[in-house]
């Protein structure tokens, strides 16, 4: 009974590849770049795993692309660049800072330099506000004559 639940612990703490034996490459070097890449690209179906940890018949087909790919001799960007020719950019966890997706890069500092600004120009109205809202002398004397009746 000790060993089934050490066995299930060891199971649940282990990450849940979804690679199976028969997709590994030989080369150890080519196998850790096939999972580098995997881990960066979105399963088209599951949208919050990645091909390594999806189950989805698409991700399995993507990550024996991405091994293909890595054995003809292609480089981590070729790979890249084939499976986004194929699924566009919506496959890529951090999209490339180019053509419309650089109007996405763009928006947050932008939002914040235009928030900033807002703010600044906000505060700098009230302090004018409340600089013409002080009192002349003539007003602080009849307004504790006021006061003190």
């Amino acid at each position: 009974m000790m060993r089934a639940v050490l066995v299930a612990l060891l199971l649940l703490a282990s990450p849940a590849f979804a690679v199976q034996p028969d997709e590994i490459l030989n080369d150890p070097g080519l196998e850790a770049r096939a999972r580098a890449i995997s881990q960066n690209l979105r399963c088209p179906v599951c949208q919050g795993e990645d091909i390594d940890d999806s189950n989805a018949p698409i991700s399995r087909d993507l990550r024996l692309a991405v091994r293909e790919r890595l054995v003809a001799g292609d480089s981590d960007t070729q790979v890249i660049d084939y499976v986004v020719a194929r699924y566009g950019e919506f496959v890529l966890f951090s999209p490339r800072a180019e053509g419309s997706s650089l109007m996405l890069w763009l928006a947050g500092p932008l939002m914040l330099l235009a928030g900033a600004g807002i703010a600044l120009a906000m505060s700098r109205r009230r302090a004018v506000a409340a600089e013409a809202e002080t009192l002349s002398e003539a007003d602080k004397v009849r307004l504790a004559e006021l006061l003190t009746k």
